[in-house]
């Protein structure tokens, strides 16, 4: 048997969220915050969210660095995070459909378009 270390996923789902897409938490001890995704990462099925989850890290001093303890965003699985609607500023899922020749992203509470 293979450590989980070693497994490969066979692929990675199609995500619903991107990079620059306002969100609020629905789970945690961030519960009901609001931020912009910073980062995903598709692989674990996580992201950085602005302003949210934060944790404290303690840093060595480097010559650029001067050390100590700093407060920066931890990854937030996608499952706690709910696009914000653009109409009406709630939360929301996400949907696709093709419009034309290409398939865009909507709200599911609107059915508005997503950028």
């Amino acid at each position: 048997m293979a450590n989980k270390k070693q497994q490969q996923k066979r692929f990675t789902p199609k995500l619903k969220l991107k990079k620059g897409d306002r969100v609020v938490v629905l789970a945690g001890a961030s519960k009901g915050k609001q931020g912009e995704i910073l980062e995903i990462f598709p692989h674990r099925n996580k992201a950085i969210v602005e302003d949210v989850n934060i944790v404290k890290k303690h840093q060595k001093p480097t010559n650029d660095n001067p050390g100590g303890i700093v407060d920066q965003p931890a990854p937030i699985h996608l499952s706690n995070l709910a696009l914000i609607d653009p109409k009406s500023g709630e939360a929301t899922r996400v949907g696709r459909r093709i419009e034309g020749d290409k398939v865009v992203r909507y709200s599911k509470k609107s059915g508005e378009i997503i950028k």
